[in-house]
């Protein structure tokens, strides 16, 4: 006899099955991880220093922080984007 989990996990494989990734599909997702961990903190990096020489003007350092959370949200987009392409070739 099944547990309810046991069944709702059945279930929820028939809807979606689960994706098995090859060595090669993990090798490219951590490579993925790794080159967008080094754009965000180059990105990061140059940033902090317009910030750092606009400190004056709060306004500008303002806009500047703004323009950070909108391109870190970009990248990370395009970060997820790419793995779920990664994923979706897996599952063919």
């Amino acid at each position: 006899m099944k547990s309810s989990y046991e069944l709702a996990m059945e279930r929820l494989n028939k809807n979606t099955p689960t994706v098995r990734l090859t060595a090669a599909h993990k090798k490219q997702l951590a490579e993925l991880d790794s080159q967008y961990a080094a754009k965000i903190a180059g990105r990061e990096i140059a940033m902090k220093s317009e910030i750092a020489g606009a400190a004056d003007d709060f306004e500008k350092v303002e806009k500047l922080r703004g323009q950070w959370i909108q391109e870190r949200q970009k990248l990370q987009a395009e970060l997820e984007a790419k793995k779920e392409q990664i994923r979706h070739e897996a599952g063919r």
